[in-house]
């Protein structure tokens, strides 16, 4: 696919490394899996995606966008290096599925990558008059979303967020629905390992942070513990941080308390120096639906497409 250059549009949206490819593929075998099972059933269907970008992605993260959402490059190992060439993100991965969904809702809080998103009616336009652009704070938009009458209706919505922007009311609100399929890549070395100091000692700000997307403030207990190494002059104690592997097993645990089924072998996602970036989770919401969703999305994340 040849590079769009055209003057004034958005960038597309820049990830990086292997990693991208490996969650859209995951999602997109999903997507297609998840439409054969309900082309016949009497419910309206959708796909929302609360961080869709343009519709389009690139080998390396966009600056403005890690700029925008982390501080100028805070987290420099999600630029691996990959050809510059444009591929298909999970707007236009969805737009693909066949068969179709009823509906899209693609949201993005930048006009720009919205009027970029607004073309793909123009690439689709059979699909046009189902595609629906919401330009807003995915936190607020999903919660909207998520407060209709979802009884006749059963969607898939991929939380996909640049770091930490995703809050635990938002993800109650999607449990509530009863009727949505939640794909969440969840910050596990990029936003939460790092907010928790070897120390213990966190500040003010990065625990609201932390209390917003977990939805409780226990979780110091759950990642901090006291160890006592006896020594000649008495026990010395040391304060231990939890694993990356204890700290994912603590947030789909939390999945676990409010989705009927959640896949438990979530993927991690890695970088090229095999550090983890994100967790990528699966949770299901429709209780006479989840074992066959689980069925399939334990398949995709631990066994591949």
């Amino acid at each position: 696919m040849a590079k769009r250059t055209k003057k004034g549009t958005a960038k597309a949206h820049r990830f990086g490394g292997s990693w991208t490819t490996a969650k859209l593929d995951v999602l997109a075998n999903y997507l297609k899996r998840y439409t054969t099972v309900l082309k016949d059933q009497p419910f309206v269907t959708g796909y929302i995606d609360a961080f869709a970008g343009t519709g389009y992605r690139d080998a390396r993260r966009d600056e403005d966008d890690s700029a925008a959402s982390q501080g100028s490059l805070a987290f420099p190992d999600l630029a691996e290096q990959e050809p510059q060439e444009l591929l298909d993100g999970s707007a236009r991965l969805a737009l693909k599925t066949e068969p179709r969904f009823d509906r899209y809702v693609f949201i993005d809080r930048s006009a720009g990558r919205c009027a970029e998103l607004n073309q793909l009616k123009t690439e689709f336009p059979d699909l046009a008059k189902d595609i629906q652009i919401r330009t807003g704070e995915a936190n607020v938009e999903i919660r909207d979303i998520c407060s209709k009458d979802w009884s006749s209706h059963r969607a898939v919505l991929f939380l996909d967020p640049y770091g930490m922007q995703v809050e635990w009311t938002t993800i109650e609100a999607i449990a509530a629905t009863k009727a949505i399929d939640l794909w969440l890549l969840f910050p596990l070395g990029i936003g939460v390992n790092r907010l928790l100091t070897k120390s213990g000692e966190i500040p003010a700000s990065w625990r609201r942070r932390l209390d917003l997307l977990l939805g409780t403030d226990d979780w110091y207990e759950e990642f901090y513990s006291v160890e006592r190494t006896p020594t000649l002059f008495g026990d010395e104690e040391h304060l231990v941080k939890a694993t990356t592997e204890t700290i994912g097993r603590y947030f789909n645990a939390r999945l676990e308390s409010i989705f009927p089924a959640v896949a438990p072998h979530p993927r991690v996602l890695l970088n090229s120096a095999n550090n983890p970036l994100y967790l990528f989770c699966f949770a299901a919401g429709n209780t006479n639906g989840a074992p066959i969703a689980l069925r399939i999305a334990n398949h995709l994340l631990t066994k591949g497409v």
